[in-house]
């Protein structure tokens, strides 16, 4: 195996949308679920690049901890010489983690004393800058973010938020690599990084705000054991081995089978995405939480509706997303955690009803959902394909459910224009 970087990614979507632009560039690229087994060291053979999407953007932060540093010593032990954790673009964590502390406990595996920290993504419309992280043209704390029903983002200022979440009695410190130094290229941004160390910092939230700063900061970081971004600072590392843009490194086998769309996050993207799905006529069927609560099988029920309107030639909703004061609302009666688990657990088992009855091909929309099917799948390894919208691309797996395999995209609450739901089924 010719494995030049290895990638940690806190969710599923994040893992693939890493890799998409890791394929883009032409690195071929394997995304693995989870962390493979330390006695099966060919589990990603002939790539470039290597994505282990995990859960844990949400997870105890002890088992965010473990896992990140299981995937770590495998990576290392496969040959990757540096290391990419991958967080969400709008920087989303738990109040005391798990960005920070899983930082920090890479560090630690890595013997390494700085990072560089940015989540910008100005494809996506993700910048940062003065250490203050964009949506858009909102601050963070202003954008939609602020109402997310697991972590909701209330402070814009990163330098901030990660030095809020590293452990006091380590004594590391935050600081920031401005657009100013950012801009002159990447002979500057090794000497702020060298100023940094000097002063005692051990990570550096970096401006970004053009996909050329990002190729600044992946020239100035190549040395570094540890990098921590979102996937945006990929653009520009295959270039740095010589590699450059394929066609063949997003060749898939050929799409077959029905076609459905699952969605369980409840961003203001998704929620878009799923109004404009049923205005333009599309099938759709909501799951309820409460129904689901109070012992209803929505599972069977929405198969039960599903498999008579199969068709390759359309595709199918079944939703559990809804606006904020709704999802708030539900959230008061059974619990955060407890209503998410409810979602995840019936739309993994739809998932699985779905491709059993002939879907070939398979949107899901929303980080912890992803997870959820995708595990209930039985999918062990992801092949990354064609972009549909910046950081979702269509990929193929294996899966003990379909003999062909499944076609599967993995989006990121966040992530797509209106019509993704309808667009996603018009690519090759």
């Amino acid at each position: 195996m010719s494995l030049i970087l290895g990638c940690i990614a806190d969710d599923f979507t994040g893992g693939t949308d890493l890799a998409n632009n890791l394929v883009r560039a032409g690195m071929r690229t394997v995304q693995v679920i989870g962390v493979p087994d330390h006695d099966n060291p060919g589990a990603a053979p002939d790539c470039d690049a290597v994505v282990v999407a995990l859960k844990s953007r949400t997870a105890a932060v002890a088992e965010a901890v473990a896992q990140s540093r299981a995937a770590a010593h495998w990576l290392r032990r496969e040959g990757a010489t540096q290391i990419y954790f991958k967080v969400c673009s709008t920087f989303d964590s738990t109040p005391h983690g798990n960005i920070g502390p899983v930082a920090e406990a890479l560090m630690d595996e890595l013997g390494a004393d700085f990072a560089v920290v940015t989540p910008a993504f100005p494809e996506n419309a993700r910048t940062v800058f003065k250490g203050h992280l964009f949506v858009g043209d909102q601050l963070l704390s202003d954008s939609p973010m602020k109402h997310h029903p697991l972590t909701p983002m209330t402070d814009a200022n990163l330098v901030r938020v990660l030095q809020a979440q590293l452990d006091p009695a380590r004594g590391r410190r935050v600081g920031l690599i401005d657009y100013r130094c950012v801009a002159q290229g990447a002979a500057a941004i090794g000497q702020r990084i060298g100023a940094l160390r000097e002063q005692g910092f051990a990570f550096a939230i970096a401006d970004a705000l053009s996909d050329d700063d990002l190729r600044r900061l992946a020239d100035a970081s190549a040395a570094l054991p540890l990098v921590v971004a979102g996937s945006g600072l990929a653009i520009g590392i295959p270039a740095r081995h010589g590699l450059q843009p394929d066609a063949q490194a997003a060749k898939l086998p050929p799409p077959g089978g029905a076609a459905a769309v699952l969605s369980g996050s409840c961003s203001a993207a998704t929620n878009a995405q799923v109004a404009a799905f049923i205005a333009g006529g599309g099938e759709a069927l909501a799951v309820d939480p409460l129904r689901l609560a109070a012992g209803h099988d929505a599972a069977a029920e929405a198969l039960a509706w599903a498999r008579p309107r199969l068709d390759a030639r359309r595709a199918l909703l079944v939703y559990a997303t809804a606006a904020p004061e709704a999802v708030r609302a539900v959230q008061q009666q059974l619990g955060a955690e407890h209503a998410g688990a409810l979602v995840e657990q019936a739309l993994s088992r739809i998932a699985v009803g779905l491709v059993e009855a002939g879907v070939g091909r398979l949107v899901v929309a929303g980080g912890e959902t992803s997870g959820a099917c995708v595990q209930a799948l039985g999918i062990a390894q992801l092949r990354i394909g064609t972009q549909i919208d910046p950081g979702v691309p269509w990929c193929h797996a294996a899966t003990p459910l379909r003999r062909e395999g499944l076609h599967l995209a993995l989006k990121s609450g966040n992530f797509g224009g209106s019509d993704f739901f309808s667009r996603a089924f018009g690519l090759p």
